[in-house]
């Protein structure tokens, strides 16, 4: 008996991961240069694509969009607070929530690191070609939306999808 399993398929997971990696190797300087961790400029991030939302973004859509647990997020947010990037308060149309917020430092920062990671993505584009970056982010897009349940797809089930 051959103790080797015959997998048909490359590891999906270990390539996504280990191309997360590589495009990382070229951020990683410039968030370290700046005092930040991976998880930390997640959170920057998001709250910079949502910047002018008045109200702030609730924590449960930054975890979701960073890509952090809960637990991981109260974290971050602590030494992000302690050091001037976010603010924190109660959700005013709902108390048992938080909201976070950029501050006007940690908004500066999301600018100053733009720069940086935009210009890479630039240099990916001419090395791999505008159309197949596009493809690149069209096929990501499309196996995260294969694999992530439909939140409408409720409203259409049938007594048929229950056979």
């Amino acid at each position: 008996m051959s103790a080797e399993i015959p997998f048909v398929h490359r590891n999906l997971p270990r390539l996504l991961l280990e191309a997360r990696e590589a495009v990382m190797q070229h951020t990683r300087p410039s968030l370290r240069e700046h005092g930040l961790s991976d998880q930390q400029w997640r959170v920057l991030r998001v709250l910079g694509e949502h910047a002018r939302e008045p109200g702030g973004v609730e924590t449960g859509r930054v975890a979701r969009e960073a890509l952090l647990l809960g637990p991981s997020l109260s974290g971050v947010l602590t030494r992000m607070e302690r050091d001037g990037l976010i603010s924190r308060a109660r959700c005013p149309q709902d108390a048992r929530r938080t909201v976070v917020r950029a501050t006007p430092a940690g908004l500066k920062l999301v600018r100053t690191l733009s720069q940086t990671i935009e210009a890479h993505y630039a240099w990916m584009e001419e090395r791999l070609g505008k159309a197949r970056l596009a493809q690149l982010y069209g096929l990501l897009d499309s196996v995260i939306a294969l694999e992530v349940p439909d939140a409408d797809a409720g409203d259409e089930w049938t007594e048929e999808d229950a056979a």
